[in-house]
């Protein structure tokens, strides 16, 4: 399975991207949870404009990538987990946790630093809330985000597949949790006690500082409960 998924990186991760992308965007337009301000044409021409400026922007600088670094690290023999003999299952489950956890708190840190928050803020500064607003970021930040993400890939030396399927989850819990979609009250209240939901999101898309500065979690909803 490890061999699989490295051997099919590219058509699993842009899979899960479109695939995901179709269900969202045919949710939003099934059972939306708010009425739009603005027409589709209006907003994505520029979200998804950045996206591509963003991607490219990403592939001109490292052209190897999370995944690359990962694949580095290893052979290298850097990082934690490449000193321990833990079994292969509980390092890929801790890789996940620890990676989602340091983009809670390179969140958090986007939104108390002035500098970064001038950033950060041309993602909220989107008028409406779609499964586009989850790709609208500015490119600084953008390369930042990578870099950051590099540190925690060679300070924890996690292995690849573990990358591979947090790059996966990343890009599809950040288009989920900003979707326009009404979940039953029900799904949402059991749903949220383990992953971020749209509803419980969207609240940190608040113009109230108090609640912007709260709910900072992209996939699991455990750090802004426990931290």
């Amino acid at each position: 399975m490890d061999s699989f998924i490295q051997t099919h990186e590219a058509t699993i991760r842009l899979g899960f991207f479109f695939g995901v992308f179709a269900l969202m965007a045919t949710w939003e337009v099934a059972a939306p949870r708010r009425d739009r301000m603005l027409t589709r044409l209006q907003r994505w021409s520029s979200n998804i404009g950045l996206v591509v400026l963003n991607t490219v922007l990403l592939r001109l600088l490292f052209p190897a990538a999370a995944v690359g670094v990962a694949l580095y690290v290893n052979s290298a023999g850097w990082g934690l987990l490449n000193v321990l003999t833990w079994p292969f299952w509980l390092e890929v489950l801790l890789a996940l946790l620890v990676l989602d956890l340091a983009i809670w708190v390179q969140h958090v840190l986007f939104h108390a630093v002035p500098a970064l928050w001038r950033l950060h803020r041309v993602h909220h500064a989107d008028l409406d809330y779609d499964l586009t607003t989850g790709a609208r970021f500015h490119p600084i930040e953008i390369i930042l985000s990578m870099l950051i993400k590099f540190a925690v890939i060679a300070a924890l030396g996690p292995p690849v597949v573990a990358v591979i399927l947090f790059e996966v989850i990343l890009n599809a819990m950040a288009m989920f949790n900003h979707a326009n979609i009404a979940l039953p009250a029900q799904v949402d209240r059991m749903l949220r006690w383990f992953v971020v939901t749209p509803d419980m999101h969207r609240v940190h898309h608040s113009i109230e500082d108090d609640e912007t500065n709260s709910n900072f979690g992209f996939n699991l909803s455990w750090w802004d409960r426990l931290l």
